[in-house]
């Protein structure tokens, strides 16, 4: 199971990167980063599937999707300069909230899963 969830954070590093170069794309103006950019995506849909053979599909798509979305947050607001209004950190600490539910809930049906079956 750790080699899925390593997979899976091989994957929300892949997305988080391969979507911030989109503004690097967006200064520079050259071509060389649109390759880098679905290079980046494609490596991390190969993770996300690799790690969506140990881990529900619901929940592995629910933590890169949700993490993603934070760190996507965080880099554009530390490397971006991004500004973030009361409701978008509001949002962000609600998916922080999902995630830690979705993951607590994945490890909680394990266990019963074990205890049932004994």
């Amino acid at each position: 199971m750790w080699l899925a969830r390593m997979f899976l954070l091989l994957a929300i590093v892949a997305e988080v990167a391969g979507t911030s170069t989109m503004s690097l794309i967006s200064s520079e103006g050259s071509n060389w980063g649109y390759w880098v950019m679905y290079g980046l995506i494609c490596i991390s849909y190969f993770f996300l599937s690799l790690a969506a053979k140990k881990i529900a599909i619901g929940v592995a798509y629910a933590l890169w999707e949700g993490l993603g979305i934070a760190l996507i947050t965080l880099v554009s607001v530390f490397v971006f300069d991004a500004q973030l209004n009361a409701q978008e950190f509001i949002g962000l600490a609600m998916a922080a909230v999902g995630i830690v539910l979705v993951t607590l809930g994945e490890n909680h049906a394990q266990v019963s899963t074990v205890n049932t079956s004994a």
